[in-house]
């Protein structure tokens, strides 16, 4: 992907959304624009319109610290988006921190020690996920609650494939459209911080190409990145189920660089890439019954099997 245009877009789409009353700008006349002007942006963060312009025609080799935290104010983003403007600013050999090279391609390791980890969970849903949204390794329960996505045993789940391009994920996702725009600002993430990860590139292109929803979010320029939260499923074993989840980042040398497999979400700075994330529910809850009868029914008749949704 072209850092210099991924670089010239953000910054573009983040100052078209800030009106002059938002940035506390008098407004005199009629505006052509609703968001704010190249020059009004450069003078609230203190650089001449020929530096922010050439800002924003992508070029942030060699930009400091200080003018990106002043154009982050300026542009009121937040903490993602800031993270995001440091990492195209890596990616162009800017100063902010050392370029990620050599990250973000070829298959990913997970220690022994990791999958112990979340195996010796059985009554939660527990994965090791990366940038791309790759799934890299999964509990049984986990492989149980992601039943539509691990239907096909010849695929390598990944969230943001399984959301866009399987129909089974519209019923599965109880909040589709907001999973999607999620999961493409992960991606947003991953491809600021690697913008030459050949897998990332290969995935963004499959689902450009293949879907309509995918390249509207795309080209949007939003980015997110998974913490915590809570989801909604229609399982077709189960049924409806609401659940927390919690996105763990795992330290440098936990894993190889990049990663092939399945499903999950991660975010955020560090090591390889990789997070642990786990899915639970309140004690007591209809959320908690529902797990203990999906592990019960992956135990004997369900673990590693198609899962049609019931009739009727």
């Amino acid at each position: 992907m072209d850092n210099r245009e991924e670089a010239a877009a953000f910054l573009r789409t983040r100052r078209d959304r800030i009106t002059p009353e938002q940035a506390g700008l008098p407004v005199y006349g009629l505006r052509r624009v609703a968001g704010l002007r190249r020059g009004e942006v450069a003078m609230l963060a203190g650089v001449s319109v020929e530096y922010y312009t050439r800002l924003e025609r992508g070029n942030l080799k060699g930009v400091s610290d200080s003018v990106l935290d002043a154009v982050a104010r300026a542009l009121r983003l937040d903490d993602t988006e800031r993270m995001h403007l440091y990492d195209l600013a890596r990616a162009a050999g800017g100063p902010a921190t050392r370029v990620r090279a050599g990250r973000g391609g070829g298959t990913s390791v997970v220690r022994p020690s990791v999958r112990r980890i979340i195996e010796g969970m059985p009554d939660l849903p527990a994965f090791v996920t990366n940038d791309r949204l790759d799934t890299l390794a999964a509990n049984p329960l986990g492989r149980a609650l992601f039943a539509p996505m691990f239907a096909d045993p010849t695929a390598s789940p990944n969230t943001a494939r399984f959301a866009f391009l399987d129909p089974a994920a519209r019923r599965f996702y109880a909040d589709w459209d907001r999973v999607t725009r999620n999961a493409v600002g992960v991606l947003r993430v991953a491809a600021g911080k690697n913008p030459y990860d050949p897998e990332l590139v290969r995935l963004i292109g499959e689902l450009s190409t293949r879907s309509e929803e995918f390249r509207s979010l795309w080209g949007a320029r939003d980015v997110h990145v998974f913490r915590q939260g809570v989801k909604r499923f229609r399982h077709p074993v189960v049924g409806e189920l609401e659940l927390d989840h919690e996105s763990m980042r795992l330290p440098s040398g936990t894993g190889g660089t990049g990663g092939t497999g399945g499903m999950g979400e991660a975010g955020g700075t560090g090591g390889d890439g990789l997070s642990v994330v786990v899915y639970s529910a309140a004690p007591g809850s209809a959320a908690a019954d529902a797990l203990t009868l999906l592990a019960s029914w992956s135990a004997t008749a369900g673990r590693g099997r198609q899962v049609d949704a019931p009739s009727g």
